[in-house]
């Protein structure tokens, strides 16, 4: 069983954004980031014939599509055991030590990777 930590509302804002983007859409996964501004993007898995991106990369790349120049943390959640390495390098292009937590379908964060 994970360990509850206790989250900034910020991050348990991004937290909630992910699960909502996942829920919405019935997507593998959700997530959710924060821009250097405080502006928050969501997005989720997309899985078409000639496009494949992990949520985060989505999120990432609307936040990049929305002239963000650097992120201070990103949410995803998913039922994965870890965070997908092209997903944390989509966050690290941009700002390498941001906080990307990892949580599962009920919001609970599972992992902080700062």
């Amino acid at each position: 069983m994970a360990e509850q930590r206790e989250l900034d509302p910020e991050d348990a804002k991004i937290v909630t954004l992910a699960r909502s983007a996942r829920a919405r859409t019935g997507a593998a996964e959700g997530a959710a980031v924060r821009d250097t501004d405080g502006r928050t993007y969501s997005a989720c898995t997309v899985a078409l014939p000639s496009l494949r991106l992990t949520a985060l990369q989505a999120a990432v790349a609307a936040a990049v599509a929305s002239g963000a120049e650097g992120l201070e943390a990103a949410a995803v959640v998913t039922s994965a055991g870890a965070v997908d390495a092209d997903s944390l390098a989509a966050v690290r292009d941009l700002t390498r030590e941001a906080t990307v937590l990892r949580a599962d379908a009920t919001g609970a964060v599972l992992e902080v990777l700062g």
